[in-house]
């Protein structure tokens, strides 16, 4: 019986190393990255959407359907999936599962999204425009 397995590796760790290969971004500069034409996708559930307010202009797209909504060549895209080179910012709720996310989306070819450190928790705690959930 081989023994070729390699070593499990638990959550943190895992995030270490995507994290690693991010260049992640802060509230701050993913707001100026936005005003330059980033896309900024919230991956957040809904109830925390209806609790805590949306980020105006946003893409919200449910993390179970966001490799379907952003990949460019897919059939289910959404309509600002317009290319490879686009930059995705990705927002969660604390800049956990965003980095996950960005990982995937770069596995699908889209090499420059990256996600917020801190997720929607610091876009709200640096004063960035907020609005009401109104889905």
């Amino acid at each position: 019986m081989s023994t070729d397995r390699t070593r499990p590796v638990g959550i943190d760790e895992l995030l270490d190393r995507v994290r690693a290969g991010l260049d992640r971004v802060t509230a701050k500069e993913a707001f100026a990255e936005v005003c330059e034409g980033a896309l900024l996708v919230d991956i957040r559930y809904a109830a925390l959407r209806e609790r805590d307010g949306l980020i105006p202009g946003a893409l919200v797209v449910e993390r179970n359907e966001l490799e379907w909504r952003l990949d460019p060549l897919g059939s289910h895209r959404a309509a600002e999936a317009t290319s490879h080179d686009l930059r995705v910012v990705i927002v969660c709720n604390e800049g956990y599962a965003s980095s996950l996310a960005a990982v995937s989306l770069r596995q699908l070819g889209l090499y420059r999204a990256t996600d917020l450190v801190g997720g929607f928790q610091a876009w709200r705690a640096e004063g960035l425009p907020v609005s009401a959930a109104v889905e």
